[in-house]
């Protein structure tokens, strides 16, 4: 297993382990106040978890090797992964803004209770949320993982909720202000519908093969045009999938160079694609400078 797969699953270990501390944290924190805003928290907690473990799943998976069915590799499960988390997320935040919006308008909401030790487990959430988004980011600075990038983005929202739920529980037993509590729910709400698109989006466009950002295209392309020895290219094409991103070039090359000259260009360009995009799988085909199309070529 290469380190790039260790450091993902190490992510996806953390993760699962921190999302099981919290929601037995919260769900002891709920019952003692009957806040919901803990509540909110310990809803996307435990879809934290069911996300945590399906990530940790797609990550392992993905680390697979190519095989003879799957000759680019198993990367397509990170998308599937981040896809599936961004529909939770979004179940979670329609649960979460209907109770909220229920007690809200309520004409005797039930009161709060035992705030402080609410607040406690609040803060050993932002703790432990603080320490696992640290080592995801460093993961993903490492490996470019999208179920990691994923799972993280969703961790750094709950640091809003938990402490909306912090401020929450100190006005209600301070100032009496329990409304607060149904307002900070709708916002969490808010925020996780907002990070569910954003992650569903990224997933979503990766498995409809979509092409890799418009500055790494150009920059190929200019690595490619001042390339020694090349003397046109065409046909640049990109697709992603996972943290990987495959690229496909055809160079232009002098015609009457042997094919070991012709050979040796094209890998030193392959070499220095993968170079400045070391997540990539990079092919390049040769083609004589000049040379027409085939009529019998297929159309494009």
């Amino acid at each position: 297993m290469s380190t790039d797969a260790r450091l993902n699953l190490s992510a996806g270990i953390l993760s699962v382990s921190v999302a099981l501390i919290l929601v037995l944290a919260k769900l002891w924190a709920f019952g003692q106040t009957g806040a919901l805003s803990v509540a909110a928290s310990l809803g996307d907690s435990a879809m934290d978890l069911m996300i945590s473990v399906g990530g940790l799943a797609a990550i392992a998976y993905a680390a697979r090797p190519p095989d003879e069915d799957h000759a680019f590799g198993h990367n397509s499960a990170e998308d599937l992964a981040a896809l599936g988390q961004s529909l939770f997320i979004l179940i979670s935040a329609g649960v979460i803004a209907f109770a909220a919006t229920r007690r809200l308008f309520s004409d005797a909401p039930p009161p709060l209770q035992a705030e402080g030790r609410g607040i406690a487990v609040m803060i050993l959430s932002i703790v432990l949320t603080i320490a696992l988004v640290a080592w995801q980011r460093r993961v993903i600075r490492r490996t470019g993982s999208r179920v990691v990038r994923a799972d993280a983005l969703h961790y750094l929202g709950d640091l809003v909720p938990s402490i909306g739920a912090i401020l929450s529980l100190w006005a209600s037993d301070r100032l009496g202000l329990q409304v607060i509590d149904s307002v900070v729910a709708l916002g969490a709400a808010g925020m996780l519908t907002v990070g569910a698109f954003r992650i569903g989006g990224s997933a979503w466009n990766a498995l409809m093969d979509r092409a890799a950002p418009p500055e790494m295209l150009a920059e190929i392309g200019q690595i490619a045009r001042e390339w020694p020895g090349v003397q046109g290219f065409h046909d640049l094409k990109t697709r992603t999938a996972g943290s990987k991103v495959f690229i496909n070039l055809h160079i232009e090359l002098d015609g009457d160079q042997t094919l070991n000259e012709a050979h040796a260009i094209g890998a030193a360009l392959r070499r220095a694609i993968l170079h400045r995009y070391p997540k990539s799988d990079v092919m390049i085909h040769k083609d004589p400078f000049g040379d027409m199309p085939h009529p019998d070529d297929p159309s494009k």
